[in-house]
């Protein structure tokens, strides 16, 4: 049976003065869009009627979404709004949102990015679950490559994902449909998730907030852990507080886990003032095999952060954490996560070539060299952590470069992938051997207008310390006011045909 805490009310963070416009309340984030549902402002069946719009209007161009629930979602709203009427409050009641398409929801398949016919599950999945007790109406599920494989989301199965930023750009990956999403205003929030940086990457190329958790944080049930232990999922937002309200709902654990962490509070973290801290700066990436070089438009956006950050009274110490070969344990557990689903789909002919090259390998991996590599997994913390004794949180770059173009990995072969995935993005996926907390916050922008990322890294547990650090900075920085242009609809004639030369949103359900 699942393990359900108490959950508090929205927090009241937002100021909703003046948000009485429909146009500006579905422009606002979660936590106003929350209160003003609570407050009588706006109906539930208008902000969903309004996220379902601009869905349809911007799917041919960015696709976003795999499944759009439009029936079912204006049921859950006018069911939200009669609750509300008889005076009932919950955190996101009647707020829409978005999962990526690697959870379930009940009535809906989960292709994980593959192609074929998946049936429809027949029950949520606990996070899914903790949302719709929060309240939250879900409006669909968001793209992700095939098993959230790669920084790009990008495939056979439904075509490409566009960059609300820039269209010729991808939003990253593996998390990229739902970071979209959010980037574009089409709802103020969405659950993706992390196994090598999937949230923190398309935060990054987005100029959104992503929070990868404590391992087991949320939830992954009926997964007792996912891909080994180094996946778990999070939130994707335009602010801090937007991120912890969704962080706050989803978390709990399900007796089934086997990663089942002790509570922490996000939410009040985001009013409280973090103190003075000691940040070590970090640039040089851990150890792999394969040529790494900081673009420095990223080195230069990440050391104006560490310049923010010491202007706020933080002491910045450039010093590197101590990973040894922390990638021979990454691995054996990224690969057999990949052989377990790979084995679930109905059609192994239609997985992409390099998904069985990895499915292969998480098979010659497994057994023995996978024990090894979980039994390495505690020295490993000890020998990071090492830093830990002397900061309080790492700041990294989130990426080594600006959000690649589409169609960039299209074509390579297995291993040419790996080569330019770990060059593009080394910095994120050792926190996930770990399994502590880490965020990707808004650094800026290249010289072409390409949003970039900077990573707070922290020890187990240390959520409320990196939320109250990143809603300082926030506040220094006012990232939220900067927002991508509008992502109209265009004609069929004009569409915009992805790398694989199929019109962009043509695999929505």
């Amino acid at each position: 049976m699942a393990d359900t805490p108490e959950t508090p009310e929205a927090p009241d963070r937002a100021d909703t003065t003046g948000l009485t416009d429909l146009t500006d309340l579905t422009d606002s984030g979660l936590v106003a869009q929350a209160q003003a549902l609570a407050a009588g402002d706006v109906s539930s069946r208008e902000l969903v009627e309004r996220a379902l719009a601009r869905i349809a209007e911007t799917q041919p161009l960015l696709n976003a979404f795999r499944r759009v629930r439009a029936g079912a979602a204006l049921v859950e709203a006018d069911a939200a709004d009669r609750r509300l009427s008889d005076g009932e409050r919950a955190p996101l009641l009647g707020v829409p949102i978005a999962v990526k398409d690697d959870v379930d929801v009940a009535g809906e398949p989960t292709a994980f990015g593959c192609a074929g016919e998946f049936p429809p599950k027949s029950a949520d999945s606990e996070a899914v679950r903790r949302l719709r007790a929060a309240g939250a109406v879900i409006v669909g599920k968001t793209n992700t490559p095939e098993l959230g494989q790669w920084p790009v989301t990008e495939g056979p199965a439904f075509g490409a994902t566009r960059n609300p930023w820039s269209t010729e750009h991808t939003p990253g990956g593996s998390s990229g449909g739902a970071a979209a999403a959010v980037a574009a205003g089409l709802v103020p929030a969405a659950l993706g998730s992390d196994g090598a940086g999937s949230l923190r990457i398309p935060a990054a190329w987005t100029h959104l907030v992503g929070i990868k958790p404590q391992r087991g944080r949320i939830s992954t049930w009926p997964e007792p852990e996912s891909f080994r232990g180094i996946t778990c999922h999070g939130p994707l937002a335009r602010t801090v507080a937007d991120a912890a309200l969704l962080l706050h709902a989803a978390s709990g654990s399900h007796a089934g886990d086997l990663h089942r962490p002790r509570p922490v509070d996000v939410l009040s973290a985001t009013d409280r003032d973090p103190g003075r801290l000691r940040i070590a700066l970090s640039l040089r990436p851990a150890f792999a095999a394969a040529r790494q070089r900081l673009d420095p438009e990223a080195r230069s956006a990440t050391l104006r952060i560490a310049e923010r950050l010491a202007a706020l009274g933080h002491e910045v110490v450039e010093e590197e954490p101590r990973y040894g070969l922390i990638g021979l344990t990454f691995v054996p557990r990224s690969m057999s996560g990949v052989r377990e689903w790979a084995g679930r789909v109905p059609d192994p002919a239609l997985l992409d070539a390099r998904t069985k090259v990895n499915a292969r390998g998480g098979l010659l991996l497994g057994g023995g060299i996978l024990r090894v590599a979980r039994a390495a997994e505690e020295p490993l913390r000890r020998r990071v952590g090492e830093i830990f004794d002397r900061f309080d949180v790492v700041l990294t770059p989130t990426t080594a470069v600006p959000p690649l173009r589409i169609g960039d990995l299209t074509g390579l072969s297995s291993s040419r992938t790996d080569a330019a995935m770990i060059s593009a993005c080394p910095y994120s996926w050792p926190w996930n051997v770990l399994g502590w907390p880490g965020m990707s916050v808004p650094a800026g922008f290249t010289a072409a207008g390409l949003p970039l990322g900077a990573q707070l890294l922290g020890p187990a547990h240390s959520e409320p310390r990196l939320v109250s650090l990143a809603a300082q900075l926030e506040a220094a920085e006012r990232w939220f006011e900067r927002r991508p242009g509008p992502v109209g609809d265009v004609a069929a004639g004009d569409r915009t045909p992805d790398s694989l030369g199929r019109p962009a949103g043509e695999a929505v359900g």
